[in-house]
């Protein structure tokens, strides 16, 4: 027992990860789904299967997520509340604000375009035609000016209870201003959520200590269904996809962060470990605001006056993964349908793509509500995205850690610019690893 509480955050995800997977896959090869050959319980006529993966498994895994979600608000909120405070200087919001979003929106831009050069060179879905058994209902997107209108909350209740980001981030800096205006009464409100935020983080550290649990059931959940044979023909737009996401972030990021920021992208890297696969537990960049806003300022040593605006933000507009899937997407249903796009029409989709990942929410599944939108600019077949719903999950789990990624990485470069950043912190590799470890026997400690 003291061998395993020896054991690292990040090395304890991965053996829960790893189980999870061994788990389901054993459960998949002993007992298939639809076959003759299950388990009974004799237990309100469930299966072992159904048992364990309908219930201990998904319960486990549904509960897990839900605990992240049921913080991502309140900590956002208060974390901003008391960024914006910190401030003082509330004129600073403007210009943080505006080289967010640019290098947001820049390394999207990146993202798709280096995507879209990959697909062009491999070709992935030349010889391939799977037409007459595709289908996907798609969903309207909104238009940009409905995004604008939408980011401002007529409730902000509402959007507390919805989880809208952009209207909670809107309605916490106003709040947070009208806190720093109102003198005496305002610094007395300003403690209180000082105070409120420390309870909060150490609400995230209790979860990170359960987060091996909850990321085995979720794995073993997901390899107990998912069924390989899946892939056929699609393996080698999954690789080319892959391949995107592995580079853009393990050299696009890396280089970016040592030429804006002047940081080594190592140690980066090293301390994205553990969020990162979080993040691929869970395909959600808003359930793991948490984790990427206590990674930023604990582990990376930015200010919580600035973390606690770029996080929320990235997580709601930053979608790299995503842009590099729809970039490599597009692609390979234009091949399979045999259309050829022109220069401008690749020109649309990066620019489409880009700015369709501002208001989009950091949830499973998104990256193919805006993908449709993308291919209708283009004049592709929607009904071409059900050529890769078969293969999307296990890509939407690792485009999301890239997400977070990208997040924490435009976070870093913020805080260094803007003077609010610690490098000796950064520098440090053992930083933040005491916050991660609870003795549950001692709570006082």
């Amino acid at each position: 027992m003291s061998n395993i509480k020896t054991l690292s955050l990040t090395t304890r995800i991965i053996i829960g990860m790893f189980a999870g997977f061994v788990i389901g896959q054993f459960l998949q090869w002993l007992m298939p789904d639809g076959s003759d050959f299950v388990i009974p319980l004799y237990i309100a006529d469930l299966s072992l299967r159904d048992f364990l993966v309908g219930g201990v498994f998904n319960v486990g895994g549904e509960i897990f997520v839900a605990s992240l979600r049921m913080l991502v608000v309140p900590l956002v909120f208060v974390s901003l509340v008391c960024g914006t405070c910190s401030l003082q200087d509330t004129t600073k919001l403007g210009r943080i604000g505006g080289k967010t979003i640019g290098l947001y929106l820049l390394t999207t831009a990146i993202a798709i375009s280096f995507a879209m050069f990959i697909a062009l060179l491999v070709s992935p879905g030349e010889g391939v035609n799977m037409s007459a058994n595709t289908s996907f209902a798609s969903r309207e997107a909104p238009s940009l000016a409905q995004v604008i209108i939408q980011m401002f909350p007529s409730n902000p209740f509402a959007a507390f209870s919805e989880g809208n980001m952009l209207q909670v981030i809107v309605f916490s800096l106003l709040f947070g201003i009208s806190t720093v205006l109102a003198g005496d009464a305002g610094k007395r409100i300003a403690a209180f959520f000082q105070d409120m935020n420390e309870v909060i983080m150490r609400l995230v550290t209790i979860l990170m200590n359960l987060a091996p649990y909850g990321v085995f059931c979720l794995m073993a959940t997901l390899f107990t269904d998912l069924a390989w044979s899946t892939f056929g023909n699609l393996i080698v737009y999954f690789l080319v996809v892959l391949a995107a996401l592995f580079t853009h972030a393990f050299i696009t990021y890396p280089v970016i962060l040592k030429l804006m920021a002047g940081l080594n992208p190592i140690i980066f890297l090293k301390k994205m470990r553990a969020t990162a696969l979080f993040a691929f537990s869970t395909a959600s960049s808003n359930a793991t605001i948490p984790v990427t806003l206590e990674a930023a300022t604990k582990k990376m040593g930015v200010n919580n006056s600035i973390a606690s605006f770029t996080v929320p933000l990235g997580a709601t507009i930053n979608m790299d993964g995503t842009a590099i899937m729809q970039g490599v997407a597009t692609v390979f249903i234009a091949q399979v349908f045999n259309v050829d796009l022109t220069l401008s029409d690749y020109l649309m989709v990066i620019l489409t793509a880009t700015l369709a990942s501002i208001g989009t929410a950091g949830v499973p599944g998104v990256g193919l509500i805006m993908l449709a939108m993308v291919l209708d600019q283009v004049g592709l077949p929607v009904e071409g995205i059900g050529l890769i719903i078969g293969v999307d999950r296990i890509l939407d789990m690792t485009r999301t850690a890239v997400n977070v990624t990208g997040d924490t990485m435009v976070t870093i470069i913020i805080g260094k610019t803007e003077n609010q950043f610690d490098e000796e912190v950064y520098n440090d590799e053992t930083a933040g690893k005491e916050i991660e470890e609870i003795d549950f026997h001692h709570l006082d400690k």
